[in-house]
């Protein structure tokens, strides 16, 4: 039995024992209400647990109340000067007890500058809970016997984690596989000698070169690094499908970003049926996943993290997405589906209270099933277009089935044209530039995104007067999160261009004389 099989066999007892012992099935306020009663008795004693009283908190006859009234909303740059830098300074007992020894490198979609996330042993655990249920839905599927003795394949970041002072730094992926259990290093591909290149380039040639000798049944990691991969072993093997390399691969745990520009161009890379299921994972936590027989993500309540929820809108934000003061958060018994949140974590990592710079909204609230809309800072709106990611991605995706093209990559950015304003888009297709009419798409794309979103249609007769699409080739986008040395794993394009970036971006198409006239 390879890795699948033990992994499931280990899951499966586990479960049997949990559900033996489990008699009374809590509600989601009151799965939320223990995690945070756990969260602030755990801090209590750090230096957030006695700025904030979390003692006096927990004697007040409404807790969640209390807290919400007594903590204030954290940015990153908020509670990184007045906490995480001390923690990254190895004292102990900062916003989680004890010294955090493991920091995650991010930087998100919308910022250029590297963040570092606290990542405690205590979340580490949260993740892997929330990974082993997960993979217990798996065998919810009708999978044919030999798939359990399948590996797995883990795309993610290298395992080679900077040391500074006494902790490490490093993408998360790479710390979670660089801590895997050493049965399960010595299973998983593509192994940990690969793994611990940093080189993207380089890993991706060496695990096309030994693919073949391995025998996959899931894949996990971000749609846009595997798009790459699968593109490299197409033409190493020369051959037409996946599955003429791995014909036993069955799942795909994708996440990162939405799925939806993908769904065409995955298609052609298998020849039979493969499960997508959707991870919800960040460097701050594994919030939602999405089981075997469910339509959407749903939220994971009852591990190390309680969730607040701010109704994205213009009383709440201003205009580049920064939270205003003195909003007013909910907790998950109280939303409502349909509705854009911001969300705010409090983390057995020492998060309190922190806005990751997500949207979602509920898709279903009997289920708890939610639906990743955007950023907050990743978003189109110079004169009251409103325009989400979401509306994003379901304009390109329509677009591309109108066509019967792959869009596989898509960015915007927004500029002043006289008194009015222009969208300039820029889409990627493979095979297909020069031979697409780009005023064609362009009109097509934006009859999608009128048809989506009324404020945008709206403003299209209005202050919007503009719209132009750029068409290149899709290996652009990955060149140039290559030339910024974002290439690999959990870095994502940023869908809305603005700032540094945008001006990054535009200068390099300059360079390579893929800009006309802008």
């Amino acid at each position: 039995m390879a890795f699948i099989g033990i992994l499931l066999q280990e899951i499966k007892n586990k479960a049997s024992e949990k559900l033996r012992s489990k008699k009374i099935v809590d509600s989601f306020a009151d799965l939320q209400y223990k995690e945070l009663i756990k969260l602030l008795k755990t801090a209590a004693q750090t230096k957030i647990g006695t700025d904030y009283s979390f003692s006096n908190i927990l004697n007040e006859d409404n807790v969640y109340e209390s807290f919400k009234n007594t903590l204030p909303v954290f940015d990153y740059q908020t509670i990184y000067e007045k906490y995480w830098k001390y923690s990254l300074q190895d004292i102990p007992n900062i916003s989680w007890p004890g010294k955090i020894k493991y920091f995650a490198l991010t930087s998100g979609t919308s910022d250029a500058s590297s963040k570092r996330v606290p990542v405690t042993i205590d979340m580490i655990k949260a993740i892997k809970k929330t990974s082993v249920n997960q993979s217990l839905t798996l065998t919810q599927l009708k999978l044919p016997p030999k798939f359990y003795d399948k590996s797995a394949m883990m795309l993610g970041g290298s395992t080679s984690l900077k040391k500074v002072n006494e902790h490490y730094e490093g993408d998360l992926s790479g710390i979670l596989i660089k801590l895997l259990p050493l049965w399960m290093q010595l299973l998983y591909k593509p192994g940990r000698d690969i793994a611990k290149i940093t080189d993207w380039n380089k890993k991706l040639d060496e695990i096309t070169r030994k693919a073949n000798q391995w025998d996959v049944g899931i894949i996990t990691g971000v749609p846009s690094w595997y798009q790459l991969l699968f593109d490299r072993m197409l033409d190493y093997y020369q051959v037409e499908s996946i599955h003429d390399i791995w014909p036993n691969l069955k799942i795909f745990l994708h996440g990162g970003v939405s799925f939806k520009p993908y769904e065409k161009s995955f298609k052609k890379y298998f020849r039979e049926e493969v499960y997508y299921l959707e991870t919800y994972l960040a460097s701050e936590g594994f919030f939602a996943y999405q089981g075997a027989n469910d339509s959407n993500l749903k939220l994971s309540l009852n591990n190390g993290i309680f969730f607040e929820f701010v109704e994205f809108n213009e009383n709440n934000f201003d205009e580049n997405g920064n939270i205003k003061s003195n909003v007013q958060a909910i907790c998950v018994n109280d939303v409502k589906p349909g509705i854009d949140y911001a969300l705010l974590v409090t983390t057995c990592s020492g998060t309190w209270r922190y806005l990751i710079g997500d949207t979602i909204k509920f898709i279903d609230t009997e289920k708890c099933f939610i639906e990743i809309t955007g950023r907050v800072k990743m978003f189109l709106s110079v004169c009251g277009e409103h325009l989400s990611i979401e509306n994003m991605n379901e304009a390109v995706q329509q677009t591309a089935d109108e066509l019967n093209i792959a869009i596989n990559e898509f960015a915007v950015y927004a500029k002043n044209k006289g008194p009015f304003f222009e969208h300039h888009w820029f889409l990627g297709i493979k095979d297909y530039v020069g031979k697409i009419d780009e005023d064609k798409i362009r009109d097509i794309l934006d009859k999608h995104l009128s048809t989506l979103n009324d404020d945008y249609a709206t403003e299209r007769k209005a202050a919007l007067k503009y719209m132009k699409v750029t068409v290149l080739p899709v290996e652009t986008f990955y060149d140039w999160m290559n030339s910024i040395g974002k290439l690999g794993n959990q870095n994502k394009f940023p869908r809305v261009l603005k700032g540094e970036r945008l001006n990054n971006w535009l200068s390099f198409l300059q360079k390579r004389e893929l800009l006309k006239h802008d």
